[in-house]
């Protein structure tokens, strides 16, 4: 089983164009139609995700959570969603798959 997980979040991870934080970076990196969040409470790593997922319910609570933990002015200027890396990653893993 936890050979099955760990194949899932390597590939969901690949996916994602996952990051490492980076806050300097251009924002060019970011192609059209996607946008970039950082995931995590304490160590927040970089995801460029497709536009698409804010249609998606689980998508918009975990935007509520981050409105509820940060506000809409938060200091480092960027999206942040306060979740464990693995639930962000097995969420998107899913809304790929839609």
């Amino acid at each position: 089983m936890d050979f099955c997980l760990s194949s899932v979040i390597r590939n969901a991870k690949q996916i994602l164009k996952l990051q490492s934080v980076d806050i300097s970076r251009n924002q060019s990196d970011v192609p059209r139609g996607h946008f970039a969040v950082y995931v995590g409470d304490i160590e927040r790593k970089r995801f460029v995700v497709p536009i698409s997922y804010l249609n998606h319910p689980s998508f918009q609570d975990l935007l509520h959570q981050a409105e509820e933990e940060f506000g809409f002015d938060h200091p480092m200027g960027v999206l942040s969603i306060p979740c464990k890396e693995e639930t962000f990653v097995d969420l998107a893993s899913r809304l790929n798959h839609l």
